[in-house]
């Protein structure tokens, strides 16, 4: 039997293979730069390049390309063969230095949010040698940056490996101040924990709005959803227990470090969660993840949905960013110690955190903004749009202690007691778990739950990571001048606590209550990606981010253009594909069974005298629906019609917001009574209790 040590990491060209392959003069300084994050030698492109080829055709590899990530939210990728002709009429297999660092894609059909004329079609990619090259269907993949010919980032890795070093350069600072020397790095990590469901490819193809959308537009709830909680951590299902072990096959072979998989809580439901990496590589393989998650179920005769939405009714899918700080000799700052009042540097480290989240709340709720997250964000299955931060018990009171500048008494870890003498005792943790907190601190990390499943994790971090780099900046800069450090430092992070303790809470975020506390303390609610995406546009977001080099402001303007049209895109294609579905199968359906019905009430009625009271009943309900589908359909297509008329993104979002998502509703609504009062085989796609029940 094949051991999983034997494959892991078989498709990668990772430390092992370099190690192998590189002469060793160039591994060295090839490490120096994944490592130390120095500058790349250009001498050493030509040999990694060569090394890189070889290896790629030893595993079947005829082409190679520049695999990168723009504002689509999907990765891209060009293939080009290593086929050279040679002066005989054969061609020989040649891979450069130049073509591992630099690739020319057409720049101009990507979204650049005005950064780029349609006509300046110029664009780069740049090798990241940080993220291991791999492969897969018999090409080379080299992981690249990919940006305009003027300079400008387009993609979602060249803001990430800017915050990425903002952070680092901040941190270090600090660890200086409390005479750390040997520190050279500091690198934030992620663990992105992916939901998703799984129905049968035979239903989905029958379903217009899930290929078009990803999501069901229309479906009235089966009898059974997820109010038994027999499906969360449920017996896995043999044909889903089977995709599970290929996929995670398939990604150990590229070297994800695919963890924990077990059923979540909506019926067709399901998470893998790896263990953590750092922040880029983790970014890269969550968009692997992904695309080996669709492909992997196709060969099962299963179709993965990865919207943060696809059933009404039922929990949606999340992606939760567990994310913290580490130091390049192994040290997490966010790990609090056995005795965490007494640990200066993670108290600061904590500190810089907490009010990173709270003066930067608007910039963390819309990097997880997008049409398909804002039906899930505050559903009573995810974390509410009001951003918070979840302590538990045992740092609060630290820190209430600190504000209050009173000893902290501590609280003892306390041994479980189960009451069987058989089973074994164990410490208990010192905080509890908040599965409805959006920023819960879990030990020695942050677990940012806000992400959509279909989301890059890369805007969530970079926003993360830029905001706690200008908070460490803040507090190095006031630190660097202390005549006092140690009381500085103690006024510092009791100031920080008293200022900011307004984003710290503890309790129940589903809860109603919570909503209006959360608005009396002055937090935002950002309920829409409408209300939340201009705000990167602020002058006090412009100039953080710009000060810190992440984006210039020219970047930040054409992403605010590019997040929003692709929010009315989004929207207004759902809105398209519900007229087409409402016209051309559900009223037409309906129809039929109502007129089946009339002509069988005819039927009855002229052989014998009936009163025939409940088909009479049902068909003046049939006919009352199809009025009301048509009058819902045509008040969609106006407001459709009306959307194009607006020019100015900003207005466009509104006007989504407010008109066409209204409508949408409203369409929805009859159809979906409808469905309840129409005969099965009447209706023209399979139904819910069909998609969330279907696989066996």
């Amino acid at each position: 039997m094949e051991k999983i040590t034997d494959y892991f990491g078989s498709m990668v060209f990772d430390d092992r293979v370099m190690k192998a392959r590189l002469p060793e003069k160039v591994y060295k300084s090839l490490k120096e730069t994944i490592d130390k994050g120095n500058p790349l030698d250009a001498s050493v492109a030509d040999s990694v390049a060569s090394a890189m080829k070889d290896w790629a055709i030893e595993h079947g590899c005829t082409h190679y390309t520049h695999w990168f990530q723009p504002l689509t939210g999907l990765t891209a990728e060009k293939h080009d063969s290593f086929i050279t002709p040679a002066p005989d009429g054969r061609v020989i297999m040649e891979f450069s230095g130049k073509e591992l660092v630099k690739g020319e894609p057409d720049a101009s059909s990507f979204p650049s949010g005005g950064l780029r004329a349609t006509f300046e079609a110029r664009g780069y990619t740049a090798w990241d040698p940080t993220s291991y090259a791999f492969i897969k269907d018999g090409t080379l993949y080299i992981p690249t940056a990919f940006c305009s010919y003027t300079g400008e980032a387009l993609d979602k890795k060249v803001p990430l490996l800017r915050s990425m070093d903002a952070i680092n350069k901040q941190a270090l600072r600090i660890l200086r101040l409390f005479g750390n020397d040997t520190v050279q790095v500091v690198k934030t990590s992620v663990g992105p924990e992916q939901e998703y469901f799984l129905v049968p490819a035979e239903l989905y193809a029958q379903r217009k709005d899930l290929i078009m959308s990803g999501r069901t537009l229309f479906g009235a709830m089966p009898p059974k959803g997820q109010e038994m909680e027999d499906h969360y951590f449920g017996s896995i299902k043999q044909k889903v227990s089977e995709y599970m072990a290929d996929l995670d096959k398939e990604l150990w072979k590229l070297g994800i470090l695919a963890k924990t998989k077990h059923n979540e809580v909506a019926p067709a439901q399901h998470e893998l969660a790896p263990i953590y990496s750092t922040t880029n590589i983790a970014t890269d393989h969550n968009q692997l993840t992904m695309e080996v998650m669709q492909k992997v179920a196709k060969k099962h005769g299963l179709v993965c949905l990865l919207h943060e939405k696809p059933f009404a009714g039922v929990n949606g899918s999340g992606k939760h960013n567990n994310w913290s700080i580490s130091t390049d000799t192994g040290v997490n700052l966010l790990s609090p110690g056995e005795t965490p009042h007494e640990n200066a540097q993670f108290l600061l480290f904590l500190a810089a955190v907490i009010k990173a989240v709270d003066d930067y709340q608007d910039l963390l709720r819309l990097s997880v903004a997008t049409a398909g997250n804002d039906h899930r964000l505050g559903a009573n299955e995810a974390p509410p749009a009001v951003i918070s931060i979840f302590l538990g018990d045992e740092l609060t009171a630290v820190l209430d202690a600190i504000e209050k500048d009173e000893p902290y008494g501590g609280t003892k870890k306390e041994k479980m007691q189960l009451g069987v003498d058989v089973l074994p005792k164990f410490r208990k943790d010192t905080t509890d778990r908040n599965r409805t907190s959006p920023f819960a601190f879990t030990g020695n990390k942050f677990e940012f739950r806000m992400l959509g499943s279909s989301n890059s994790i890369s805007c969530a971090n970079i926003h993360l990571n830029a905001a706690v780099a200008e908070v460490l900046k803040q507090f190095a800069d006031e630190l660097e001048k202390a005549e006092d450090f140690n009381k500085s430092l103690h006024d510092l992070i009791r100031r920080t606590i008293k200022n900011h303790k307004r984003i710290i809470f503890n309790g129940n975020g589903y809860d109603d209550a919570w909503i209006a506390e959360a608005e009396a303390r002055g937090l935002l609610n950002l309920k829409t990606t409408a209300d939340a995406m201009p705000r990167i546009c602020d002058k006090k977001n412009v100039d953080m981010l710009t000060s810190h080099g992440i984006f210039t402001e020219a970047e930040i303007y054409s992403r605010c253009d590019i997040m929003l049209d692709n929010y009315v895109k989004a929207v207004n294609i759902e809105a398209l594909t519900m007229v087409d579905m409402a016209r051309k199968e559900i009223i037409p359906a309906v129809m039929k069974f109502t007129a089946d019905t009339a002509s069988a009430v005819a039927s009855k009625t002229s052989v014998v005298s009936v009163a025939c009271k409940y088909e009479k009943r049902l068909i003046t309900t049939l006919s009352d629906l199809t009025d009301e589908m048509d009058e819902a359909a045509s008040a969609l297509e106006g407001a459709v019609a009306e959307l194009k008329s607006i020019e100015n993104v900003i207005k466009a979002s509104e006007f989504v917001r407010d008109s066409l998502l209204p409508k949408m509703d409203a369409l929805r609504a009859a159809a979906d009574k409808a469905e309840t009062v129409t005969s099965e085989e009447y209706w023209p796609f399979p139904t819910y209790d069909k998609l969330l029940f279907g696989v066996k």
